[in-house]
């Protein structure tokens, strides 16, 4: 059991990193295409099937880390070692724990999609007057932008409501989901940890809300300091973007390690019956 623990372990490790480089260089790769100076028909062609090559390979870079992500866990709660991560998997291991981590998942996903503008709903703007679109209808702009912020596909669900999938924003979305997530299911079992704890993983949820818009902070922020103030700090925010991401994601990493203290007793075992 203890060999299977440790190679589901390694091999969980193994495919998280191969599925997470597989998206930087896929990023990389993908800017090369965005010098719209030796754009030509032809290469407008090229480029929209390199686009939707992409997006496969993104969507199947999500699937190898989350297979590995499983294969980790679940090693790790095979393994019943006494170490933090071990108490992390086994606190999150039960079938409560796991409808409290989709639940959560699923709904400040769609949270951060209305914040950082992958879904929008603008009923002033009518999409097939204003853009002469097609409803419903959708496509992938393949060109041109800086990096993570290309191919953007460009969905009209109804006259008012569409989607705006940035590739970073999806990345970004798809982690700090799968963290507040996280976070929030082993909260909710830790209920005894202390407010220092609670008030850490709130942080991290809150500044993560701002990673892929850090112009709602300005819009937010304008409510109460002025129209102008508002514009001027939207604009410092996005200069600041790097620091959201810097300040959130590690914030998010360590609370759980830091909840886990609480769950864990005095001869290193968890509190938490894993099948329960």
């Amino acid at each position: 059991m203890e060999n299977q623990s440790s190679k589901n372990i390694n091999k969980g490790k193994k495919l998280i990193i191969l599925g997470f480089s597989t998206i930087a260089i896929l990023f990389l790769i993908y800017s090369r295409y965005q010098n719209p100076e030796v754009l030509t028909p032809d290469a407008i062609d090229s480029i929209q099937r390199i686009a939707y090559g992409f997006y496969i390979t993104l969507v199947a870079s999500f699937g190898v880390i989350a297979i590995g992500m499983y294969r980790y866990h679940k090693g790790k709660v095979e393994g019943n070692g006494k170490d933090l991560s071990t108490i992390i998997a086994l606190t999150t291991w039960n079938l409560k724990s796991r409808k409290i981590f989709v639940a959560t998942f699923i709904a400040y996903g769609i949270f951060f999609s209305l914040v950082s503008g992958t879904l929008v709903y603008q009923p002033e703007v009518s999409f097939s007057y204003h853009y002469g679109a097609e409803i419903p209808s959708g496509f992938i702009a393949p060109c041109c932008g800086e990096l993570g912020y290309m191919p953007k596909i460009i969905v009209y669900l109804t006259d008012h409501v569409g989607l705006q999938i940035v590739p970073v924003n999806l990345v970004l979305q798809v982690i700090v989901s799968y963290l507040v997530g996280l976070n929030t299911s082993i909260a909710i079992s830790a209920y005894t940890i202390s407010k220092k704890g609670r008030g850490l993983s709130s942080i991290g949820a809150a500044t993560g809300l701002f990673i892929a818009c850090p112009t709602c902070a300005g819009t937010f922020m304008s409510i109460f300091i002025g129209t102008a103030s508002g514009i001027a700090l939207s604009i410092a925010l996005t200069q600041m973007q790097t620091l959201f991401i810097a300040i959130s994601i590690p914030i998010l990493l360590a609370t759980p390690y830091i909840m886990a203290k609480k769950l864990r007793n005095t001869d290193g075992s968890c509190k938490i019956n894993p099948t329960k």
